[in-house]
């Protein structure tokens, strides 16, 4: 199991003289589950896109093994993220936006593709296009593409959201499973119960800050 370390120091984001993240430091290692709290509109979604190398912070460090992003490395390597509105076409069958995405790194065959698309209750044959696809539906292609390239950096927030109940449970056993084989991940979270049942330590944030909840 390669064991990874992720350092934010002292990162901050500003936007049109508003301080979006403010002097963030934290520390996380490989085979934990990173839990991230806090109203909407704190900082959460704006920490997860500095990490995944979406927006640059205006200050501060961000390491991944040691290599400053944005200085060192362009992006963290095998990394899985969920966020809202994240970029799906629209126009495409599931099996092709995620057979799209697998091409970049070029890790994972046909075969792992549908292996992740069945895994969280969809069928690879279905020929509809995402657009016709329900919330859940929009939600679990996602899911089956963060998941499907075995990230050893894992950020998502609200992955449960929009999820039966079958699915939500699934979805906690790919998180935990994900951690156990020693990725680290990080997951924000408006459902207590996701917090509390898959966090090894809890991170609150308001107005930028982030501080540890006891």
């Amino acid at each position: 199991m390669t064991m990874n370390t992720l350092v934010l120091d002292q990162v901050t984001k500003t936007l049109q003289g508003h301080t979006v993240l403010d002097h963030v430091s934290l520390s996380l290692e490989s085979g934990k589950i990173y839990g991230l709290v806090g109203r909407n509109g704190s900082g959460k979604t704006m920490l997860i896109r500095s990490i995944s190398g979406m927006v640059r912070p205006t200050s501060g460090a961000i390491r991944w093994n040691g290599k400053q992003l944005y200085r060192e490395i362009d992006y963290i390597p095998r990394l899985g993220l969920l966020i809202e509105n994240i970029g799906l076409y629209p126009e495409f069958t599931g099996f092709q936006n995620l057979k799209l995405l697998a091409g970049i790194q070029k890790r994972i065959t046909d075969a792992d593709i549908r292996e992740a698309i069945v895994r969280v209750g969809l069928d690879p044959d279905d020929n509809r296009p995402i657009r016709k696809y329900s919330l859940g539906m929009k939600q679990k292609i996602t899911l089956a593409q963060t998941f499907m390239e075995k990230p050893e950096l894992l950020m998502l927030d609200e992955p449960t959201n929009a999820l039966d109940e079958a699915s939500v449970a699934r979805i906690r056993d790919d998180i935990k499973a994900a951690a156990a084989q020693g990725a680290i991940v990080l997951l924000a979270s408006h459902n207590k119960e996701d917090i509390s049942c898959l966090c090894d330590v809890v991170y609150f944030m308001e107005e930028g800050k982030l501080s540890v909840m006891q």
